[in-house]
């Protein structure tokens, strides 16, 4: 009886999984339809999934209307530097979080929770002060500041959760056999922390490379802008959009996030089993 009834209940979960992960494809599907339709079907009364005639043509204009390679750079060093940074910043703060329970851990996971509570247009000003005085505005280095800075109490959230998920006694026995501090952090924790710390890495990543506020009131000159900034300036004075050219830099933009999760992902997923059972 237990079977039978197990069915249709396997079978609504799967139902509904695959309603689930058709809306989030639907978007997805519709821009890279979007973006490889001429102008002709961009402006049909009836449009198609497929197009009939695709073309590259949109990802030319968008190319020549926009400096959306420079764009991209600065997007990647901002978001790679802001990943490194935070994850280097936030591993010893989390370990310490961890294992040190007292005033201070209680402090700083008030502060995560804290921060995380703040939105944008709260801080914006007194940052603009802070970093006008520093002399960083209009300056990369200004931008992945914020980043690190913004990413960084729930970078330390993630990473003492997977520190508080790998046994003492491990670190215990490790002291037992005549290893330091230093050598059991590196040898034994560090390792089965590594499907965390690329975990950790990929939120940043992500977090600062999809960023828009920050990036639009701290940096002013063309050249320095990030991605999600230069795909504003294919929208009209009044707000009329360039539909093929900002489909096709949309859907390159999303790509470096896609390309880099479905690499590293049996990482995250797999990597502390593999790592706790190697010899």
């Amino acid at each position: 009886m237990s079977l039978r009834t197990s069915r249709p209940a396997r079978a609504g979960q799967y139902a509904a999984l695959l309603c689930y992960l058709v809306f989030l494809a639907f978007p997805f599907a519709w821009l890279i339809s979007t973006a490889f339709k001429p102008a002709r079907e961009l402006g049909s009364l009836h449009p198609t999934w497929i197009p009939a005639q695709p073309t590259l043509e949109n990802f030319r204009q968008a190319f020549d209307e926009q400096p959306l390679f420079q764009a991209a750079v600065n997007s990647l060093v901002a978001a790679v530097s802001a990943a490194l940074i935070a994850v280097a910043v936030a591993t010893p703060m989390a370990y310490a979080m961890a294992r040190h329970r007292g005033r201070l851990a209680t402090a700083a996971t008030g502060w995560v929770v804290v921060s995380q509570a703040f939105p944008f247009v709260l801080v914006i000003i007194p940052l603009f002060l802070i970093l006008k005085n520093l002399h960083l505005i209009n300056s990369l280095w200004g931008l992945i500041l914020v980043y690190v800075v913004w990413s960084l109490p729930f970078a330390l959230w993630m990473l003492a959760g997977y520190v508080r998920a790998v046994p003492p006694e491990l670190e215990e026995a490790a002291a037992v056999d005549g290893a330091g501090r230093l050598r059991t952090l590196v040898s034994v924790t560090a390792p089965l922390l590594a499907p965390g710390i690329v975990a950790t890495a990929l939120f940043a990543f992500i977090t600062a490379w999809n960023e828009f506020f920050f990036a639009l009131v701290l940096l002013k000159t063309p050249e320095k802008q990030t991605l999600p900034v230069v795909l504003t300036h294919f929208l009209g004075a009044e707000g009329v959009a360039d539909l093929g050219p900002l489909a096709a830099a949309a859907f390159l933009a999303t790509l470096p996030s896609l390309v880099l999760f479905a690499v590293i992902q049996r990482r995250i997923t797999g990597g502390m089993t593999a790592g706790a059972v190697k010899s």
